[in-house]
């Protein structure tokens, strides 16, 4: 058997991937459309601020899953609303957050301490809020100073709680006036995903299963994910998802800034070059010009002896495409982990360092 096959035998072998996988987070992984779905439905039921509307910004406090949402909900409103969006990965909060501003605090936990920080901060200058959150203290300050708080139940690691965050993100963007009706892209977003799942699922075989062989070829390698525009997102996610899942490096660029900068050094240094994988995430339907850049990035890099590759992403709307992206992507992190010999679920690194700073 040569090394290829052995190694797609692994992305095949049902009792190899339990003895690795003991937590279940493929499980969580599939169920990410239907997660989508219900969040939309309880977001659009939720009684939202009412005062959202008369917002002239709006700025979401967040960490890892939570501010990518945030990002995603950024991208979307600048293609068709006219207020500010801003996402603050941090402790502090931008100086022009005051009383014309929302601020969204998201947190899994609800205990994240630059999230809870950044909602203080907030308050204080008398802003008003809201909060997306399954408990913790962020629901606490919600109870005691009159805050609304959209809060949901999942059990699973936050990075796979993606769809509760980003529905109810996208149900207050709507009441914000940050953007119009969602409904059919998130209907669109949905039936994609489904589709998606039937060829990418763990029974799907790896002979035709594009995201086991995408993850074979990344197999010892160091992914650099690319994106434009929403897409940028997606590639941040994926980034995330191949260093919490697969437990490896990754890194993710965008374009067009790549080619103001990233593609001057693509060549040094020369030990690396060979570990790097590029990969394109591009519409189906892409521009012209957008096509043009990138085949010069792309035989940039081959120039330089770096593998690009292109993954054609479907979608009509602007959130389908992200979407369906990032359902790849997981789903590849996924099966990376499951080549590098790793439990995908335990993050001992981001917890050890959240002990240290629980010490002061």
């Amino acid at each position: 058997m040569t090394a290829e096959a052995e190694a797609l035998s692994v992305l095949d072998d049902a009792a190899g991937r339990d003895q690795l996988d003991r937590s279940g987070l493929l499980a969580r992984i599939e169920a990410l459309p239907e997660q989508c779905e219900d969040a939309w439905s309880a977001a659009r039921a939720f009684a939202w601020p009412r005062r959202a509307a008369s917002a002239k910004s709006v700025v979401v406090l967040g960490m890892g899953g939570s501010a990518i949402a945030g990002d995603i909900l950024r991208s979307l409103a600048a293609l068709s609303g006219d207020k500010p969006v801003a996402v603050v990965r941090g402790y502090d909060v931008p100086s022009f957050v005051g009383e014309g501003t929302l601020v969204v605090a998201c947190s899994h936990s609800g205990n994240t301490e630059e999230t809870v920080a950044g909602l203080d901060a907030s308050l204080a200058r008398g802003a008003q809020a809201t909060i997306i959150t399954t408990g913790g203290r962020l629901e606490k300050v919600a109870a005691e100073k009159g805050i609304s708080a959209f809060t949901y139940t999942y059990e699973g690691q936050p990075r796979c709680a993606l769809g509760h965050q980003l529905m109810a993100l996208l149900a207050l963007g709507e009441c914000a006036g940050l953007m119009s009706d969602q409904t059919s892209a998130v209907a669109e977003s949905l039936a994609l995903m489904r589709g998606q799942r039937e060829a990418l699922k763990f029974a799907a075989p790896s002979a035709g299963n594009a995201a086991k062989q995408l993850a074979l070829r990344l197999r010892g390698q160091i992914p650099v994910i690319v994106g434009e525009g929403v897409l940028a997102d997606a590639a941040h996610r994926w980034k995330t998802q191949v260093n919490e899942n697969s437990k490896s490096w990754a890194f993710w660029d965008e374009l067009p800034e790549m080619d103001h900068n990233s593609v001057v050094g693509f060549g040094l240094p020369q030990a690396m070059v060979q570990q790097l994988h590029v990969l394109f995430l591009l519409p189906t339907a892409i521009e012209r010009r957008a096509e043009v850049r990138y085949e010069a990035t792309a035989d940039e890099l081959s120039r330089a002896g770096v593998a690009p590759e292109r993954i054609d992403v479907a979608g009509e709307s602007a959130l389908a495409q992200v979407l369906s992206a990032i359902y790849l992507g997981d789903f590849v992190s996924y099966y990376l982990a499951l080549l590098n010999g790793v439990d995908p679920t335990p993050i001992d690194p981001i917890s050890r360092v959240k002990a240290r700073l629980a010490q002061g």
